[in-house]
């Protein structure tokens, strides 16, 4: 061996030496993040059941779940007492408004994705984009007043109309006693959905964005129209990405607070019969009652109220990832 290649050899060791280190110092940091993520879920999952433990030990965690009646002034710390905490129409309310919103913020957040990648001219798409995505920015107070003030005088001939024309329909049009003013499950998920909608919309984006641009030209080569290019081409592909873009915009649809507060009606003492009564969601009943809870075991029932919001938010984002994966195993 020269003397050379002694001297080239020295600094490729070292440098590989040092560069080992880094890889190890860099696989070490990201298991610690991951851990940690893990030990923050765990460590809240476990805080949430602490704080309710009075409310489950007076009462049987089923007793949360097979009531709708929501009456605090009637707790009382006896033993034997009925539970008084229902919450069956707050876990209806969070479902149905997530629902609601998810029905028109994907349609819509899927139309503008493919409107801004595909068909919009491209001086156009980047101002789209950035008017899109300044949605998330806006705060939901700001959405809360903006739907109080502005949504709820809109909605209120367009419900009283609907209402009546659907009033045979459950759920949607069920029949009930009064004018309709506004606050409702109808109202909260339109906001929902506003609020959902650059979430979804800015993840389709980059989905549609990387669609395979072969196929696509080959579609219009052989005549297809903008239309059948994006249904043959762009959808069938992008399946996957949808549904997980959905889910994330579930997870954000189920925990909003403040603006469903504000346009919900926050109605605690049942079930409503139509998508156009007050209602209330598990988020909503936290937000209005956690600094009010002076009645016996009501703080530790709104912890039980949030114990279940936090189990329904790790149901959804498991059964999204299986959707996900069968989907993508299908495309595949």
């Amino acid at each position: 061996m020269s003397v050379a290649s002694t001297r080239l050899r020295g600094p490729l060791v070292l440098t590989r030496a040092r560069w080992r280190g880094r890889d190890a110092v860099f696989r070490t940091g990201v298991a610690a993040t991951s851990a940690l993520v893990i030990l923050i879920v765990a460590a809240t999952a476990v805080f949430l059941v602490f704080q309710a433990v009075p409310a489950l030990r007076q009462y049987s965690i089923g007793s949360f779940l097979s009531s709708d009646r929501w009456a605090p002034s009637e707790a009382t710390p006896t033993s034997n007492a009925p539970n008084p905490y229902g919450i069956v129409q707050f876990i209806y309310g969070t479902l149905l408004t997530s629902v609601i919103a998810m029905v028109i913020a994907v349609a819509v957040a899927v139309a503008v994705a493919l409107f801004i990648t595909d068909l919009a001219p491209l001086w156009l798409r980047r101002p789209l984009s950035s008017l899109v995505d300044l949605l998330a920015a806006i705060p939901s107070v700001v959405y809360g007043f903006w739907g109080i003030f502005a949504l709820l005088p809109a909605l209120a001939p367009l419900g009283t109309g609907m209402s009546t024309a659907l009033g045979g329909l459950p759920v949607i049009g069920a029949v009930f006693a009064g004018p309709f003013f506004g606050p409702s499950y109808f109202a909260a998920g339109i906001v929902l959905a506003i609020m959902v909608l650059p979430i979804v919309a800015a993840l389709c984006r980059e989905v549609f964005a990387v669609a395979p641009v072969a196929e696509k030209e080959a579609a219009l080569a052989l005549g297809a129209t903008k239309w059948e290019m994006l249904r043959m081409a762009v959808l069938p592909r992008s399946r996957s990405g949808i549904m997980g873009a959905s889910i994330l915009g579930l997870g954000r649809a189920i925990g909003e607070t403040i603006a469903v507060t504000m346009v919900i009606g926050n109605n605690v003492l049942g079930i409503s019969a139509s998508i156009f009564q007050q209602g209330a969601t598990m988020p909503s009943v936290i937000a209005n009652e956690f600094t009010e809870a002076t009645q016996p075991f009501h703080l530790s029932a709104l912890f039980v109220v949030a114990g279940w919001l936090f189990v329904i938010a790790l149901i959804v984002n498991i059964i999204g990832k299986l959707i996900i994966r069968r989907v993508g195993e299908a495309i595949a």
